[in-house]
């Protein structure tokens, strides 16, 4: 029988034959924390008596949460992990080089590579053919210890696209129908494996966005099998090397397959207080905001500022709405100075925050006034997610939430289009 991708790469990272339900030792290719997981990662990692890292150069470390430090006690965090980092010669990614799961991609995941990390989105990497999924501090301590760790072979759900996505319409727009469709615990311990003719037109930027929110539905991984797309990304930086062709078998087994035409997409919003709350944002039109929020690093990526930018270029936005715009990574800012996004988005009105995580964990940089609504472009709308549970915040695309910046309400980003 035929192997899915998950079957595959953990079978590679195994030296066996993995399949679905069976559990196997696999070797981790990259481990990585961030400031919020981290201190605890390493505190769990030194009470366990454990000394060295198994793999100091594949171990990294982000500072990206509460970046800049908005507290003392986050302030002392990143001491604990900067002496961590000097300790035991693991990378360490400073306060405004951007979002964990960006830089991951930008630098380090392949096709085929297993990558841990203390947190849940790291199944953005599956983007690029990675078994990419987030772990809890206490396990991931084990991993830096010993470089390898135990995995329950997960069943996959074969998620088959065709058609090409609209006018406005967006991949954001497409992993919010999914998720509504399939439920917040739809596919608890599953592998989501993206197949189908569309693929071929995705980009990358696409890809990652779909891949970061596969967690939203239960999943283990979001899984993309690499192609020319994979290729032409993994060359742009730096290590074409690196790729390999990674698809599933003709003959492999799914538990589920959900078919979804792009050409009958229309724009979606997650309503408060959860991910899978879908509907087209035509039943919140009218829906008065103070707070439009776009990067993270579910869009908050060069393609997603080029959309935002392109919209709100000689707009303003509505006086009675803030407009908060994070690039996810260093090299994402850059670029869109080069390219005039920045400039585009600030004579709009727009405050441009420091490339990290900022106001999606609703530690600093745009926490919610109580009754406030926000759209935001980020993965979860949990009650209190962006810092007040007595505020609601709305998940769209970086298109719906720069149309409705110009607004001030809840409007279809094919009104601007």
């Amino acid at each position: 029988m035929g192997k899915t991708l998950a079957e595959k790469i953990l079978s590679l990272k195994s030296h066996g034959e993995a399949e679905a339900g069976d559990v196997v030792i696999a070797d981790v290719d990259w481990t990585f924390v961030q400031d919020t997981t981290g201190p605890l990662t390493i505190r769990q990692f030194k009470e366990s008596g454990f000394k060295a890292l198994a793999k100091p150069q594949q171990t990294i470390i982000f500072l990206d949460h509460a970046a800049p430090s908005p507290a003392q006690q986050l302030s002392n965090d990143h001491i604990l992990l900067r002496r961590f980092a000097e300790e035991t010669g693991c990378r360490i990614y400073e306060v405004g080089e951007g979002i964990c799961h960006q830089l991951v991609a930008e630098k380090f995941a392949n096709p085929g590579d297993v990558i841990v990390g203390a947190d849940s989105h790291a199944v953005t990497a599956g983007a690029l053919g990675a078994f990419a999924t987030g772990m809890g501090s206490s396990d991931v301590a084990v991993v830096l210890a010993l470089g390898k760790t135990w995995f329950r072979v997960p069943e996959s759900f074969l998620i088959e696209l065709n058609g090409d996505f609209p006018r406005g319409i967006y991949g954001k727009d497409l992993i919010l129908h999914l998720i509504g469709q399939i439920g917040a615990d739809g596919a608890n311990y599953k592998a989501l494996e993206f197949g189908g003719k569309a693929l071929a037109k995705m980009t990358m930027s696409q890809r990652l966005t779909i891949a970061n929110m596969a967690v939203e539905a239960g999943a283990k991984v979001g899984l993309f099998p690499s192609d020319k797309i994979t290729r032409d990304f993994l060359r742009e930086h730096g290590r074409g090397d690196k790729y390999q062709l990674l698809s599933p078998d003709a003959g492999a087994s799914y538990e589920r397959v959900v078919s979804v035409n792009l050409d009958q997409l229309e724009p979606m919003l997650s309503f408060p207080h959860a991910v899978d709350n879908v509907c087209p944002v035509a039943q919140a039109k009218g829906v008065k905001i103070q707070q439009a929020f776009i990067g993270t690093c579910t869009n908050g990526r060069l393609e997603d500022l080029a959309v935002a930018a392109s919209i709100l270029k000689g707009q303003k936005r509505h006086p009675g709405t803030r407009l908060l715009i994070a690039p996810a990574s260093r090299q994402v800012l850059i670029r869109a100075i080069e390219k005039g996004y920045i400039q585009s988005l600030i004579e709009a009105g727009a405050i441009v925050l420091p490339p990290g995580c900022t106001a999606c964990l609703g530690l600093h940089q745009g926490v919610l006034g109580d009754g406030e609504v926000c759209i935001s472009t980020a993965n979860r709308n949990f009650k209190g997610r962006m810092g007040n549970a007595e505020a609601m915040v709305y998940l769209a695309s970086p298109a719906t939430a720069a149309v409705s910046a110009i607004k001030g309400e809840i409007t279809d980003p094919r009104e601007f289009m």
